[in-house]
């Protein structure tokens, strides 16, 4: 009898650690004004800001830091500051900072919460600058999408509900699979996404789109044939974001 009152009350809990999961995300629903998507976020811009900042160091670290030219770390600023000014960007309160990091190996991009972007020069070095512009506005997509802040808030959702359901059963691992595989769903339409705003932002800023879809080419041959199929990857197939950002320039174009 013991027993059995203490699976009850193990299932009680855990089902008050699901209902708090989902009545928390809820209440962090919004939508964003620059993509009219409704997403689940849980901080500010401010606290983006001040997370990416503080952020930039170490992971300009962990790129060997920045590249020491400071030319070229001008050029590479002053592409990324022309497409903030041309575009929906210069509206968001984010503070839009760029770097080129010295890393000379690592073809790679990314953008921290609020606005730091980042490109190693061994994927500058084989770039453009109409191609350089389509990397830079795809980084600044991923903060005008605010997709970090998104996951954040995705991964603890899933975490908590994970626990819920290890505490009121033998769930947990079960419900954490389906979270991973979610995430990492989630995490490919945020590329497609910032695609999209990347070709909106280079055409606003006098940009050739269609550079874009060179850059595509460049990051697929640099992959290699043994690259990752696209369902275990973060990242969706160059073939697909090809087709997609070409539907893209289409649509912007027409206006």
């Amino acid at each position: 009898m013991r027993s059995r009152g203490s699976w009850k009350i193990r299932i009680l809990i855990g089902l008050a650690i699901v209902v708090f999961a989902f009545v928390q995300r809820c209440n962090n629903k919004e939508e964003n004004p620059y993509t009219g998507r409704i997403q689940n976020i849980n901080m500010s811009a401010e606290q983006e800001i001040a997370i990416g900042l503080q952020s930039a160091p170490e992971m300009a670290q962990q790129h060997g830091g920045l590249y020491p030219d400071e030319r070229m770390q001008a050029f590479v600023d002053a592409i990324g500051q022309k497409l903030v000014r041309n575009s929906i960007a210069r509206e968001t309160p984010y503070k839009y900072d760029f770097h080129l990091l010295a890393d000379d190996r690592t073809i790679n991009a990314f953008a921290l919460p609020g606005g730091q972007c980042f490109i190693t020069y061994a994927l500058f070095s084989k770039l453009n600058e109409s191609q350089l512009a389509g990397v830079l506005g795809h980084e600044i997509g991923h903060v005008i999408g605010r997709h970090s802040a998104e996951r954040i808030a995705e991964s603890n959702f899933w975490q908590t509900l994970t626990m819920g359901a290890s505490v009121g059963g033998d769930m947990g691992g079960l419900v954490q699979g389906i979270g991973q595989n979610t995430l990492l769903k989630n995490g490919r339409g945020d590329e497609l996404e910032s695609d999209d705003l990347g070709v909106l932002l280079m055409i606003q800023s006098g940009y050739d789109p269609y550079e874009m879809i060179k850059v595509m080419e460049i990051l697929k041959t640099a992959a290699g044939p043994n690259r990752v199929p696209e369902f275990q990857s973060t990242h969706p197939d160059p073939e697909n974001r090809i087709e997609r950002i070409k539907e893209a320039i289409v649509r912007y174009q027409g206006r």
